[in-house]
């Protein structure tokens, strides 16, 4: 059984290999929702992940002969790093199966950490089965990604240190994959500090733990598509069932749109990195998919290994999204000044002109007519519709090019 005092043993196990990590009040977050926001930043963790927690403590339990079959794991990314690491630190060979489609960054950090990678399959799940073929095959000890006691227990050292660094919280919020991490927060916050609000945040393209809690019973989703890749899990464990269902207060769920918006949140107002599954929490809290006005909140942000194209992505459709980018086009007549005039324009609407795309050859284009592309940078929504009456005021015929422009 996982219980307190092997959550205990598992903190005095991982001293000197995972960080205590901060706890940080964030002004921003708490003034746009109204409650104390702090942030458990899980992306400042070693490998850039609560996920080497549980893998290490797990490294750490092996026997001498389990430890020199060496280890294998499947991993959607960042469990797969927790494992390379804690097996490199201790100088055992490791085998990790991870999806074909997993981030690039996290298979060069798996690999950088001296772990063997094997893609397989589009998910996690696929790459679980393939791992159980392969431990069967070689005879290396299985280090589980959430199901497994002594994993669930160094992942519920983070709930040990949230209650170290801020005693009267008055709720944390823990995103949900296979259940590990909620599991292990969720048992040793009870165990200490019942009155505290547990609430599990899932992605809504692939709930299965909240389907799981639903219908009282272990099920196994058809299909998953989240850009949260680190909780894409179609099937939760039998032991992270039975945990967050006992300890877990609530689950929710938020959209790929929301956990996009949770990450250029993080980023742009808060300073801090984190990818889809790290984002979730804040997601929920800014989606209002929780009423905590008011009250001591904790979101974990549980890890930060994101892609930088994909950041660039959505700091791109983030810009678009809040007014403060804008793609237009119009036609003006081919002639001398014309260009001119129309940047004059733009000019005392006081946008910023990034890119500028002018073509004698677009289709339909009338002869004698220029067609104009602008990319501007502006303030606002309102700046926008103030510059479109302005060109219209001008009988300038202005279309928007990226109208409803979303995340994802």
């Amino acid at each position: 059984m996982v219980n307190l005092k092997k959550i205990r043993a598992a903190k005095a196990r991982l001293s000197g290999i995972a960080e205590v990590t901060p706890l940080n009040y964030s002004g921003s977050l708490s003034d746009m929702v109204g409650s104390e926001v702090y942030l458990k930043l899980e992306n400042l963790q070693k490998t850039g992940s609560f996920k080497l927690r549980g893998a290490a403590n797990k490294i750490a339990s092996l026997g001498t002969d389990a430890k020199e079959r060496g280890v294998i794991a499947a991993s959607a990314g960042n469990h797969a790093q927790g494992v390379a690491f804690g097996a490199q630190r201790v100088g055992i060979p490791a085998i990790v199966v991870m999806p074909e489609g997993a981030p690039l960054a996290k298979v060069a950090a798996t690999r950088n950490y001296g772990a063997e990678v094997v893609l397989y399959g589009s998910v996690y799940d696929d790459a679980y089965h393939r791992a159980v073929e392969l431990q069967a095959e070689r005879g290396a000890s299985f280090i589980h990604a959430f199901d497994d006691h002594e994993v669930i227990a160094g992942q519920g050292t983070v709930g040990l240190e949230i209650l170290d660094q801020l005693s009267d919280v008055d709720a944390i919020l823990i995103p949900i994959g296979g259940g590990g991490l909620a599991a292990g927060v969720s048992l040793a916050v009870k165990q200490l500090s019942p009155q505290v609000k547990v609430i599990g945040v899932q992605a809504s393209g692939a709930p299965s733990m909240l389907e799981a809690v639903k219908q009282g019973r272990i099920i196994t989703l058809a299909h998953i598509s989240t850009i949260a890749d680190g909780i894409a899990v179609k099937e939760p464990g039998k032991l992270t069932f039975e945990l967050v269902s006992r300890n877990v207060d609530e689950v929710v769920t938020v959209s790929d749109e929301e956990i996009a918006e949770g990450i250029l949140t993080l980023l742009e107002r808060c300073k801090v990195v984190a990818e889809g599954a790290g984002a979730v929490a804040v997601a929920a809290l800014l989606s209002q998919k929780v009423k905590l006005q008011g009250k001591k909140v904790v979101c974990v942000v549980s890890g930060g290994n994101i892609d930088v194209n994909f950041v660039a992505q959505i700091i791109e459709r983030g810009l678009v999204k809040t007014g403060r980018k804008v793609l237009i086009s119009t036609f003006i007549p081919d002639r001398i000044g014309t260009l001119n005039k129309l940047l004059e324009i733009i000019e005392r609407c006081k946008a910023n002109i990034i890119s500028i795309d002018h073509s004698r050859t677009v289709e339909a284009l009338p002869l004698g007519m220029a067609a104009v592309t602008l990319t501007l940078e502006t303030e606002h929504q309102a700046h926008i519709q103030f510059i479109l009456k302005s060109l219209a005021k001008l009988d300038y015929q202005v279309k928007v090019l990226n109208q409803g422009y979303g995340l994802f």
